[in-house]
């Protein structure tokens, strides 16, 4: 932009030119705000001109896409309800709006622009941090995908949203606080793809009648009573709330016979995984994440083997049981030998990933389970370490890892004995075994085990 700038002052051709381009896109970036030079005062004021200067120097052109995108929790832009007027046209296709939400008021935006030929032409709508309350159904004809982020809106109003979004195929919510029974109609044929974060505790109900929904994701702090219409067939489907694993497997089995992609994440899985008596038959990418501050120290990891044999193609299966704080029955001093489980043999299973793993017995047992009844791995990679990126002197931007605690460093040195004592030895020849520890250049190395 300030290239541009500087180019019309000797080009008038070419200033008409960036006068008259379709697709407008505001924030620090493009508009060169430099937020260390102007002060977190100055920040709104300098964003507001910048975007009335533009807007004032453009002819009425229609307008293809809009980002509107200030992120700063202390600062408020003004004059944006004169923006979308000017902005906001007839054939406009994509709505990007990100605002900052000052002392928890949000921007009520203006849905009556939208109400008109402009809804009828957006196929793209991302609103974040926004009051949206329509008091009439509108008409979003061409609208394919809709992204909510932290939006005071009910159920009742999404609802006026959806009522006419016939070639809606994506839809995000992310943090919408104010619905607490979610509805997807019947109606909503073309929706192949939902996604729903929940931040608070409002959300209770979720309820799921478009037909061909192929891809579902929801992750909550508390269970959500869900609800799928007859015939529904996922080919992915991510659950994350406490006690996601057993809820599904007593549950939604019909719902995932054709399911391929399976991530369940529990923080607080309280019974064990029960029996299953059917099967995921299209299963081959499987991912458990157990991690948590502690986990249930009653809670037995081989009772995860009736979720494997209960998928028997199999291919990838990635577990993050990851524990600041190891509170199960550590292997190491346990005199009695490891139990053997009765299992189905797997010959389709090629890798297979535990992050966070320690010294629980239970774990080492269904570690051991997997390498003895699956004639097909390739490759198992034990990670002894938190597994996040930002941890690792490699991955981050510091050049050095983040401290682990003592307690951590302890468990870590028992998983490595368990590791050494009753993995290893039963690993064949032809498998791959990657044992990650911490970095030895950033950590004291975790003390001797006896």
């Amino acid at each position: 932009m300030r290239d541009a700038a500087r180019a019309a002052c000797v080009s008038h051709a070419f200033k008409r030119s960036w006068r008259c381009y379709p697709n407008l896109a505001f924030n620090m970036i493009t508009l060169g705000i430099d937020i260390e030079s102007c002060g977190e005062d100055g920040i709104a004021r300098n964003f507001t001109n910048k975007v009335d200067h533009i807007l004032k120097n453009r002819p009425c052109i229609a307008t293809k896409t809009l980002e509107i995108v200030f992120r700063y929790y202390n600062a408020k832009v003004c004059n944006i309800d004169s923006w979308f007027q000017a902005a906001v046209t007839p054939g406009i296709e994509e709505l990007t709006i990100e605002l900052s939400s000052k002392s928890g008021r949000y921007y009520n935006f203006p849905w009556s622009l939208l109400a008109n030929e402009s809804g009828n032409s957006i196929r793209y709508l991302n609103l974040a941090r926004c009051a949206f309350s329509p008091t009439d159904e509108l008409c979003f004809k061409s609208l394919s995908r809709l992204e909510l982020s932290d939006v005071a809106i009910t159920g009742d109003q999404l609802g006026s949203i959806l009522h006419n979004s016939f070639a809606l195929q994506r839809m995000q919510l992310k943090f919408c606080n104010k619905i607490i029974c979610l509805k997807i109609p019947f109606h909503l044929q073309q929706l192949r793809y939902l996604d729903v974060f929940d931040g608070g505790s409002s959300l209770r109900v979720i309820e799921v009648e478009a037909p061909n929904l192929s891809n579902f994701q929801f992750m909550g702090h508390r269970k959500v009573h869900l609800s799928f219409g007859v015939g529904l067939q996922f080919k992915k489907f991510d659950l994350y709330f406490p006690g996601a694993i057993s809820y599904v497997c007593a549950d939604f089995l019909s719902s995932l016979r054709y399911v391929e992609d399976l991530s369940l994440g529990s923080r607080c899985e309280m019974i064990d995984t029960p029996v299953l008596h059917s099967k995921f038959l299209h299963l081959k990418h499987l991912n458990v994440d157990l991690q948590a501050m502690t986990f249930s120290p009653t809670y037995d990891y081989c009772s995860l083997i009736s979720l494997f044999d209960a998928s028997p193609f199999l291919e990838t299966l990635v577990m993050n049981v990851l524990q600041q704080k190891m509170l199960h029955e550590s292997i190491v001093g346990d005199a009695s030998h490891l139990r053997q489980m009765p299992g189905h043999h797997h010959d389709s299973l090629k890798t297979v990933k535990i992050i966070g793993f320690s010294s629980a017995k239970s774990l080492v047992e269904l570690t051991c389970h997997i390498i003895e009844n699956t004639s097909s791995l390739e490759s198992l990679t034990l990670n002894t370490t938190t597994g996040h990126p930002f941890d690792s002197c490699l991955t981050n931007n510091t050049g050095k890892c983040n401290l682990l605690g003592v307690d951590f460093m302890v468990e870590v040195g028992r998983g490595l004995l368990a590791i050494r004592t009753y993995v290893e030895p039963k690993v064949p020849s032809g498998v791959e075994l990657n044992v990650v520890e911490p970095c030895r250049r950033c950590h004291d190395q975790p003390p001797p085990m006896p």
